[in-house]
């Protein structure tokens, strides 16, 4: 008796979470033993403070224009997927890890948390891939230009200034 009724207890759960789930759009990933989630609920009693909203609605710019600022104030930029701190994949990560190496500063924006950036972006550079960097304003190109750049001491020679006014500044 004890287990069946267990078994209906478990069954009514698993078919409560379900039910549950069909009503939110849900994205979850696990590093280092970390959840992390991303929840839109389609709940009617949330209360709109706490729903999502886009930064860019009441500012009067566009997302060009975001990325046209974004270019023209940070000597590097990076679009990325993920924030430097974390990537969320291995060309975003290689491109961090290259430009870290310099110890040159950069500013970044993650690309996965806003559809309509990523595709200014694409549309601003004609470039269809990301990461995407750009250095003084000009468009560099993704994690395997930036890398071979390195290798070849291209990228060192582009950053020099950058570099060398960062540690007048310091």
């Amino acid at each position: 008796m004890a287990k069946s009724l267990s078994y209906m207890l478990m069954r009514n759960l698993a078919n409560f979470s379900a039910a549950r789930l069909s009503t939110q759009v849900s994205v979850s990933s696990y590093q280092n033993g970390m959840r992390f989630s991303t929840t839109l609920s389609n709940d009617p009693d949330t209360h709109e403070d706490f729903k999502p909203t886009s930064k860019l609605e009441n500012s009067g710019l566009t997302t060009k224009d975001v990325v046209e600022q974004d270019v023209k104030e940070n000597p590097v930029m990076i679009y990325m997927k993920g924030v430097p701190e974390m990537p969320r994949c291995g060309f975003s990560s290689l491109a961090v890890r290259v430009l870290k190496e310099y110890g040159v500063p950069f500013s970044s924006r993650n690309i996965l948390e806003d559809m309509e950036l990523k595709n200014a972006v694409k549309a601003y550079s004609h470039w269809p891939t990301f990461p995407q960097i750009f250095i003084k304003g000009e468009f560099i190109g993704g994690s395997d230009i930036i890398l071979n750049m390195h290798q070849t001491g291209e990228l060192e020679q582009k950053l020099k200034d950058i570099v060398a006014g960062q540690q007048k500044a310091e």
